[in-house]
């Protein structure tokens, strides 16, 4: 990710984008593109979805969560990891294998 993150840096740079891109609209476009995403699924099902067009919302979704992590100078995999971490202690495996119920209903 970090030769990604290199490339959407340089990217925005060229432009003079930085001004734009503070944590907030960051956000929202994240938002705005998971939302595009979602609209690929809309009333399909999921092998009815266009796989590259798919490909090219998930990436817009990881490009702005790659920016808006980099806003605050977080390490973006690492807090995955962490996050992995904290759901390993909320879903046991021995409560959780095999169930969709949310943590307070295990």
């Amino acid at each position: 990710m970090k030769e990604a993150l290199a490339r959407l840096r340089r990217f925005r740079d060229d432009r003079d984008w930085k001004q734009f891109h503070n944590p907030k609209d960051l956000s929202l476009a994240l938002s705005i593109e998971a939302s595009e995403l979602l609209e690929l699924f809309l009333w399909k099902s999921p092998e009815q979805a266009n796989v590259e067009k798919v490909k090219e919302e998930l990436a817009d979704v990881v490009a702005y969560a790659l920016l808006l992590a980099d806003s605050y100078d977080l390490n973006l995999e690492q807090i995955v990891l962490d996050k992995i971490t904290k759901n390993e202690q909320k879903y046991p495996v021995s409560k959780a294998k095999g169930t969709a119920k949310k943590y307070t209903e295990l």
